[in-house]
């Protein structure tokens, strides 16, 4: 048989997509959360690809096709299946009919669906952005397809802000009988649920027809249209020759029989326009259904839009933004129906340009797919991390002068798919505000220095604006001075919020002011951290060489030379390295260290080297000769007191991890290699500690497919002197990968990076890929910033092709 309508098909899964049968669960041990904490983030493995723009708040639909990760209230984690919230299929051939809702869940609620869809029926592919359910089920006499993705787009700064998720269905009929399809989207109007406000009245729900479009819109209460957590939600599809769109804009949600009754008799809904709003304590929703009729052979496409506009971002202190799309849609928080519209329109354009960027990627037979799996995938944390992205001046909705001047007027929400007001004076430049992603929900800091100065590749490579942007964010913090005190978990010790000069760890966090009160973590004394300062520089120059951003050094200069000359207060010795304090002053904040480490003082020179080339560019010839005499101490005092023949030691205190192997000893060479720094030590010495690592801390740890250890003792045991000295740290790996890689040992580099993959894809961790894991398997700190390091292989890839071109 042959296709009759639309023969262009709806583009299937690329090879390198990572898979699971629909609804299956992960069939391995089920593993424990390691570090002695009950953590906000186990969701099990369920995990998918989400649905939203960078910093518009996101939705997680799972491969059980349920809706269950909810992030629209930003900085806030919520793993909930709403049963209310789903895609259901009817059909009927000849005198038989029938009606399923798409999902292998088996909620309580709305008993009266039909949740019959078997697990394992159709297979689920993910490739960030894109999420593709397969259906391959005997009990429909039609094959379905969807595909569901936003426009999350490398470089740009518009679309990749939506809150939109666009759901293509190919629907064929392989039969040789007509058949009738339906399906249907459902939501439930809890707008609020994050702040407990969605059953106390008030909410209301409108059928729209308009331009060509039909759907329903979904509204919070009216009787508080300041509240940050308020406005709207529509589900939309297009009104196409051939397909028949209904609308439901009222059913109980704890019940739900109604609607469930009306489109399981023909695949249609009534049209029903009822426009009540919700009673206290009542939960209300609303649906959309579009029905086609398919001949024999033949297929069709349809599409729907899922979108929210919830305009305001309100941190714990009461500081409110507006985020990134308000700056195109306004601010009033009625504006879901213009965002679908356009979505509609413009999203064969928008598949396009993601199809533009992933393809050179996906088709390039020199990266593994799995690794290129990975590389896409590992992007949905710009997405689902809490993700800040600001539009304007922050404001406080307390503030009744301020209400009255940013918000609309409460009458504003009576016109859905009414144009848009911009969203300040001035939209059309391009201010991008600030942006943030945090570092875990169970560790809720935003953009955190140490962690970002692994996982920034990816904003680098791919939206180097916003990554200028963070750089800029944090040389503003240098200065600070933040005296109160703060109790950290160190052995009962007090310390300073913040002194000046010193690097914060973060830029603040959801429960606390982020962008103007930074440094939310206590749990240490960050003042006395040894690689803040050096990161934050390291990151300056590789942004001002790799963006490129020449204009960046000028302005960040005095930052870095008070953020050098601060770190340099901790050489006391005067033999140009700065000494560790005996406590976890550092990333590894659980890892003790004591005077030089190979860890810091790499970073430290590699820091001193990017000082000096930036004090080049900026004409600072005064600094450079200063930095230059420290570098060249320090450099001496480097080789003489760690260097131990294979490796460079941890430290020089001759305590437990004094002479262990570790994964991250030269992450100040691996950035340097990448920034064009050059040689810190001898380039023989280097390959001597990397082919030392590999054979200790990979190939010795987990059967050498698991990454690598961060520690290993000098008999090939595990140093277990600490948590994390035990632990392997997927972000590492990935950058120990890429410093590999870029020194020549590729097969090292590709297996070292394949360990963290199969971990992450192989035990369940999909699209919740964690800080750390140990060898038995047990992890800390799902959904975390850090393994975004694998761009840095990306990195190193470009460079090797730049430097065969060359030659």
């Amino acid at each position: 048989m042959t296709l009759t309508r639309d023969p262009e098909a709806l583009p299937r899964p690329a090879s390198q997509a990572w898979r699971r049968p629909i609804g299956v669960p992960y069939d391995g041990p089920e593993r424990a959360v390691s570090g002695g904490f009950t953590p906000l983030v186990d969701d099990g493995p369920w995990g998918g690809v989400p649905l939203g723009g960078m910093g518009a708040g996101s939705i997680g639909r799972t491969h059980r096709g349920d809706f269950a990760r909810w992030h629209l209230d930003v900085g806030r984690h919520r793993f909930e299946t709403i049963p209310a919230d789903q895609f259901s299929v009817f059909v009927a051939r000849g005198g038989a009919k029938s009606a399923h809702v798409l999902s292998t869940t088996r909620p309580e609620a709305l008993r009266s669906w039909n949740w019959d869809l078997p697990a394992g029926a159709g297979t689920y592919h993910g490739l960030f952005p894109y999420a593709w359910f397969e259906y391959d089920w005997s009990e429909l006499p039609v094959r379905l397809l969807q595909r569901q993705f936003s426009p999350v787009i490398p470089g740009n700064h518009r679309e990749s802000s939506y809150p939109v998720g666009i759901f293509e269905w190919e629907i064929e009929n392989p039969s040789a009988d007509a058949v009738t399809v339906g399906l249907m989207f459902s939501w439930l109007n809890d707008i609020g649920r994050d702040r407990q406000q969605d059953k106390r009245g008030g909410h209301r729900n409108a059928s729209v027809r308009m331009d060509g479009l039909t759907g329903v819109v979904l509204q919070g209460p009216s009787d508080l249209p300041d509240a940050p957590w308020n406005g709207s939600l529509a589900l939309m599809a297009s009104e196409e020759p051939g397909v028949q769109v209904t609308t439901c804009d009222r059913f109980l949600a704890a019940d739900g029989s109604d609607v469930w009754a009306d489109f399981a008799a023909d695949g249609k809904l009534d049209n029903v326009v009822d426009g009540r709003p919700s009673l206290p304590g009542e939960a209300i929703g609303a649906a959309i259904a579009v029905t086609v009729e398919l001949a024999p052979g033949e297929t069709r496409r349809v599409s729907f839009a899922l979108v929210w506009d919830l305009p305001v971002v309100e941190f714990g202190s009461g500081t409110c933004w507006y985020k990134r799309y308000t700056r195109f849609f306004g601010h009033g928080g009625m504006n879901a129906w213009a965002i679908g519209a356009e979505a509609l329109a413009k999203r064969e354009d928008w598949s396009a340009a993601i199809d533009a960027w992933q393809g050179p990627i996906l088709a390039d037979a020199t990266r593994p797919d799995w690794y290129k799996s990975a590389l896409i995938n590992e992007l949905y944390y710009l997405v689902d991390g809490g993700t800040v992205w600001t539009e304007g001046e922050p404001f406080n909705m307390e503030d009744p002068a301020r209400r009255s001047a940013v918000l609309p007027a409460p009458a504003a929400p009576a016109a859905p798919g009414e144009p848009a007001a911009p969203g300040e004076p001035g939209a059309a430049d391009d201010a991008l505000g600030h942006f943030a992603v945090l570092e875990c929900y169970d560790y809720a800091c935003y953009n955190t220095l140490d962690v970002n100065f692994y996982a920034s590749w990816a904003l680098l490579l791919l939206w180097p604006e916003l990554e200028i942007g963070v750089a800029r964010d944090f040389a503003a913090t240098v200065d600070l001075d933040d005296p109160e005190i703060v109790q950290t978990g160190w052995k009962d010790t007090k310390a300073p919020w913040k002194v000046r000069g010193a690097m914060p760890h973060d830029l603040g966090g959801p429960h606390g002011d982020p962008f103007l009160r930074p440094n939310i973590y206590h749990w240490r004394d960050i003042n006395i951290w040894k690689d803040l300062n050096s990161k934050f520089v390291l990151q300056v120059w590789r942004d001002v060489l790799l963006a490129p951003a020449p204009l960046l050094a000028r302005e960040t200069w005095p930052a870095v030379v008070q953020a050098m000359d601060y770190l340099g207060r901790f050489d006391r010795d005067g033999d140009g390295l700065p000494e560790h304090d005996g406590q976890p002053d550092q990333t590894y904040d659980a890892w003790n260290m004591l005077g030089p480490s190979a860890y810091s003082g790499a970073l430290w020179l590699a820091a001193l080297r990017a000082t000096i080339r930036l004090g080049e560019i900026v004409g600072d010839a005064a600094a450079v000769a200063r930095f230059r005499k420290i570098h060249e101490r320090g450099s001496v005092a480097f080789e003489e007191k760690l260097w131990n023949g294979r490796c460079y030691r941890y430290d020089t205190s001759g305590e437990a991890s004094s002479d262990s192997v570790m994964a991250d000893q030269l992450a100040g060479q691996w950035y340097a290699d990448a920034t064009g720094l050059g040689d810190l030590v001898a380039p023989e010495r280097v390959l001597t500690a990397l082919r030392t690592v590999y054979e200790m801390n990979v190939l010795g740890f987990g059967g050498g497919d698991m990454g690598a250890v961060n520690g290993m003792c000098p008999d090939g045991s595990i140093d277990q002197s600490s948590e994390q000295s035990a632990e392997s740290w997927i972000g590492t790996t990935y950058g120990l990968a890429a410093f590999m890689i870029g020194r020549g040992l590729v097969d090292e580099g590709w297996r070292t990076a394949h360990g963290a993959f199969a971990v992450t894809y192989g035990r369940g961790l999909w699209f919740r890929t964690p800080e750390a894991y140990l060898q038995n398997g047990n992890y800390r700190a799902a959904m975390y910033l850090r393994p975004l390091a694998i761009w840095a292989i990306e990195h190193a890839l470009r460079q090797q092709g730049a430097s065969r071109t060359a030659t």
